[in-house]
């Protein structure tokens, strides 16, 4: 198996259960219009971010990285009408593309996106007593992925879930060693969660159009 057939894959997957969607065309090509990196998630998996939050009955999910707000849209489309969504997002830039995607997703109603550096706002929510949250996305700067975790756990209540996306990082994370601040970071997380007793968790690989990588799936017990 090889790019290109995980590539082809995806599509056939996507044609069958993502059906063409100009809300979110028009969200990645704003995004890529506005320069911002082209690093969302694939269809399939804000299908799957979707439908978990929907089985898991939830009325209240936090992000961790917004980018242009593709996988926020996702989420915030399993949420019921009086539903809330809190998304972090460090970039200005991005938080503006982003909040102009909301309204044209017609979502804007169950969004809050706070801009700035994503410890400071989840300290400030912690603060504000903001949650618990049913479901939290980690999906943002990998080095600070165990900080991550840690507020996560602060903002969560028995029986959050919590995802993690690019904690595999093409099978890079086996190797402690490695210099790559980014697979250091999700190594760190990987280790931390798996030694975690307020959790219960696994790991999945992945590949697909977004190349070979995997996401942390934890359900907090305490």
């Amino acid at each position: 198996m090889n790019q290109d057939k995980w590539t082809s894959v995806d599509h056939y997957i996507n044609d069958l259960f993502t059906a063409a969607d100009p809300i979110f065309e028009a969200v990645l090509e704003t995004s890529r219009a506005a320069g911002l990196p082209e690093i969302n998630v694939a269809p399939n998996q804000g299908k799957l971010l979707q439908l978990l939050a929907q089985a898991h009955g939830t009325r209240s999910i936090l992000e961790i990285g917004t980018l242009g707000g593709y996988s926020t849209i996702w989420l915030a489309r399993a949420l019921p009408a009086d539903g809330k969504l809190v998304t972090l997002e460090f970039e200005p830039k991005h938080a503006e593309v982003a909040r102009a995607n909301f309204v044209r997703a017609g979502v804007s109603d169950k969004i809050e996106l706070r801009v700035g550096k994503a410890s400071d706002s989840l300290a400030q929510l912690v603060m504000e007593k903001t949650g618990p949250f049913d479901f939290i996305f980690i999906d943002a700067d990998k080095e600070s992925y165990p900080d991550y975790l840690a507020w996560a756990l602060k903002l969560s209540r028995p029986g959050t879930v919590i995802i993690a996306d690019n904690v595999v990082r093409k099978g890079e994370v086996i190797d402690a060693n490695n210099e790559d601040s980014r697979v250091q970071g999700a190594h760190k997380f990987n280790a931390l969660l798996a030694a975690e007793p307020r959790v219960n968790a696994t790991i999945l690989q992945t590949v697909g159009s977004k190349g070979y990588d995997g996401f942390a799936l934890a359900i907090v017990l305490e």
